[in-house]
């Protein structure tokens, strides 16, 4: 069973409330931490991260990771693709890479 927890922000030093429904959501989720910011702190480094370019959370590090922006080369949609593509060679959204990848 969870119980409210009080935590400190390790960027702004404020105490702030692990909630019981949020601790639920953290063990659906599978993540094995409990958050180190408050939710301001939170917020104000996902603005940051986004205005340097940075849109994607990595999944395996927990990290954000820098994406651009690219056009399939089978279906035309505009895609976020986590590496910076090459004139020469074609990019694909995740729908049709996986296509791609099912033929082989």
């Amino acid at each position: 069973m969870f119980e409210d927890k009080l935590l400190t922000c390790k960027d702004c030093g404020k105490d702030f409330v692990f909630t019981v429904r949020e601790q639920e959501f953290f063990a659906e989720k599978g993540f094995e931490h409990a958050p180190s910011r408050c939710q301001d702190c939170r917020e104000a480094r996902k603005a940051r991260m986004s205005e340097a370019g940075y849109k994607r959370m990595d999944g395996r590090t927990g990290e954000m990771r820098q994406t651009f922006e690219a056009v399939c080369a089978e279906c035309g949609v505009t895609t976020d693709v986590p590496f910076k593509p090459k004139e020469d060679r074609p990019v694909y959204c995740q729908r049709c890479y996986r296509q791609k990848r099912q033929r082989y």
